[in-house]
């Protein structure tokens, strides 16, 4: 438990963004997975639209720091490559 002051608010701190970051992060696989639906239902327009919405999810947690930025590309390149293959 921390003692100063200094130290509570700190736990403060991190309580309150830690909660922060697990929304965005849900938020973030949630955009994942409605491409990923829209891909096994074959519906390529609703895939396309929500692989845009997926990119830019992606994008913004990896500048947030949420997820490293390799994750966010090669979750985009795996994504596109699903989509593209929707011939």
């Amino acid at each position: 438990m921390a003692n100063s002051a200094q130290a509570r608010k700190r736990a403060r701190q991190a309580e309150k963004r830690r909660q922060l970051n697990s929304s965005q992060r849900s938020a973030m696989r949630t955009t994942v997975k409605a491409v990923l639906k829209a891909v096994n239902a074959g519906d390529k327009e609703q895939a396309q639209a929500a692989f845009t919405k997926a990119s830019s999810a992606l994008d913004k947690a990896a500048g947030k720091g949420l997820v490293h930025k390799n994750l966010a590309a090669r979750g985009k390149s795996r994504l596109n490559a699903r989509v593209r293959a929707m011939a």
